[in-house]
């Protein structure tokens, strides 16, 4: 009987399944514990990653998004991107974008980098900085950072879960004309979030906004910690379809509630015991 590839042998192995199975049931705890409100329980994911400050957030009807303007922007911008490569069948690709195109992607990473150093500076009163920041620079420049992150990691993500021949040395995105619709995508999360909370403060788009932004904080970092599992666990290169990825992402989706939730006790406990500003 021939021996079973690496990523067969996640599926088939006891100890494997007995980590999948406690996974789900870490997994299953987050989702029936307290707080059981949909609203709180987007917040309590984005106090663990983010300073959720009242003048620096969004609000709709008088309810702050569970991440401030600049978060709220990076992990919708990523929640898209993410999304549309997948849904345009761009799985198998490890080609990075053409170089103007790169130079476009680390511009928009500057930009937030630029515009996160000066809205800092803002903190201090004496401190110069170039220009009065704003929510919707914030949100703008998080949008355009989540997006360029996320072509930037795509194609690498890429080639550490697929089998090496299933894989294209092709560019995820081979021009500007298919830049386009992602940028696009940008500029709806851009005015149809700042619409929200000035013109249709409607309960939907609070709800809406709230749980894409909590779910794009879950994505990006079950992906990093499903990546982090599949090199421990020496099965780089080794999917053979979607199912082969499901073990080491619930195990990833579980390392992720661990993290947020002790990330979250850890600045409740820094913020209680010792009154520090986190």
């Amino acid at each position: 009987m021939s021996e079973l590839p690496p990523a067969l042998r996640f599926r088939s192995g006891r100890y494997q399944m007995f980590v999948v199975g406690a996974s789900a049931f870490i997994i299953a705890v987050f989702i029936f514990w307290p707080p059981f409100d949909v609203l709180d329980k987007a917040h309590a994911i984005g106090y663990a990653i983010c300073h959720q400050l009242p003048a620096r957030t969004i609000h709709i009807n008088n309810h702050p998004l569970p991440l401030c303007a600049r978060c709220t922007g990076i992990y919708l911008g990523t929640l898209m991107t993410l999304a549309g490569l997948t849904l345009s069948r761009r799985y198998y690709m490890v080609g990075f974008p053409p170089t103007y195109i790169m130079v476009l992607l680390v511009t928009f990473i500057a930009l937030m980098g630029i515009d996160g150093i000066n809205s800092y500076l803002s903190f201090f009163p004496k401190a110069p900085h170039l220009y009065e920041p704003q929510n919707w620079l914030r949100l703008t420049t998080g949008t355009l950072h989540g997006l360029a992150i996320s072509m930037i990691v795509f194609p690498v993500i890429n080639g550490g879960l697929w089998r090496s021949n299933y894989l294209k040395n092709e560019p995820i995105i081979k021009n500007f004309k298919e830049l386009l619709p992602f940028l696009a995508g940008a500029i709806v999360i851009i005015f149809g979030t700042l619409a929200a909370e000035h013109v249709w403060p409607n309960p939907i788009w609070l709800y809406t906004l709230t749980l894409l932004s909590a779910l794009g904080v879950l994505l990006m970092l079950s992906m990093v910690n499903t990546m982090l599992v599949i090199i421990v666990t020496r099965r780089e290169g080794c999917a053979l379809t979607w199912r082969d990825l499901a073990g080491p992402a619930i195990i990833g989706l579980a390392l992720t509630l661990l993290m947020i939730e002790g990330m979250g006790w850890l600045r409740a406990t820094l913020s209680g015991v010792a009154h520090l500003p986190f």
